[in-house]
């Protein structure tokens, strides 16, 4: 019986040796396969950002290494009032994070429940996203001059122009709306692809039970799509944060004055227009810190929420 017993150890003894090795060998491979990707990472991004944070911390200009300085980058951002016009309006774009996650959702909750032309909807909704920020701006810089196509269209109604790029007043929250309207299409897609997800059978019973289109909205499809506004919350922040500088670039060129400078702009003209690299290094180091640290809070709410 102690045989039988020693038998039955040993046997198990080499099945889990043999597991092992088998999942050793599947981790190899797998590493095998990661590892071109793993590479790409560290290549055009960890390698970039630690160059990128060595820079900033030297006094170089694009002719001259210049000498290290420490945190003399970063102090001089903190009290640059141009840096801190820039960060007030990002604190204002952020502000707008809400009508570039709900306005999507709820297009894309009208075309599901079967609005008609919903199929040309999506198409047309669509269509500016295959479009770059250059032509967007291009366009948009006509239509909203002084001369151009909607101050014409004012003055039939017999309203009064308005110089939408030229005020401070005016311009900031007119890019945002341009963003917006190229954006926009994209987050309807997303949040199509989360109705899928939706049960159609809670929407049907909501229904039989007599609940209005706006409680089956607000007590069914919303909750359900919670993952998918979380996602989309933490793709417009982080987007709206690093990629409006081509639209910004041919609408306003940061102006009137700061008016339409946001970080993303700075840095560019730290480098392009002043030739200090090493200030332009730094002021991208603490926007990375910014969008990092609020990309973290959303995503740890989502994770809070989800275990909910």
């Amino acid at each position: 019986m102690t045989a039988n017993a020693t038998s039955k150890t040993n046997l198990a003894v080499q099945n889990r040796s043999r597991f092992n090795r088998s999942r050793r060998r599947e981790a190899r491979v797998a590493l095998l396969f990661l590892l071109p990707a793993l590479l790409l990472v560290v290549v055009f991004r960890i390698f970039p950002l630690v160059w990128g944070f060595g820079i900033s911390l030297t006094s170089a200009t694009s002719t001259d290494p210049g000498e290290f300085i420490g945190a003399g980058n970063y102090l001089r951002a903190l009290d640059d009032p141009n840096f801190l016009s820039a960060l007030s309006n990002a604190a204002v774009v952020l502000l707008s994070v809400p009508i570039f996650v709900t306005l999507p959702m709820l297009m894309a909750i009208l075309i599901n429940q079967g609005v008609p032309g919903g199929q040309i909807f999506r198409s047309v909704y669509f269509f500016p996203t295959v479009l770059s920020s250059v032509i967007i701006g291009s366009i948009f810089s006509v239509v909203l001059s002084f001369n151009g196509n909607l101050n014409a269209l004012l003055k039939v109604v017999g309203l009064p122009s308005v110089d939408w790029l030229g005020h401070s007043s005016t311009a900031l929250p007119v890019t945002l709306a341009v963003q917006f309207w190229s954006t926009f299409g994209m987050g309807v897609l997303i949040f199509l692809a989360g109705m899928s997800t939706v049960s159609k059978e809670m929407i049907e019973a909501a229904r039989l039970d007599g609940a209005k289109m706006w409680q089956i909205w607000l007590h069914v499809i919303i909750p359900e799509l919670r993952p998918i506004i979380e996602f989309s919350t933490v793709i417009t922040t982080i987007g709206l944060l690093t990629s409006m500088f081509g639209l910004i670039y041919v609408l306003t060129g940061g102006g009137p004055g700061t008016a339409t400078t946001v970080p993303e702009y700075l840095i560019w003209a730290a480098q392009g227009k002043l030739n200090r690299p090493a200030y332009a290094s730094a002021l991208s180091m603490i926007l990375f810190v910014i969008t990092s640290i609020l990309a973290w809070l959303q995503i740890r709410m989502m994770s809070r929420n989800a275990n909910l």
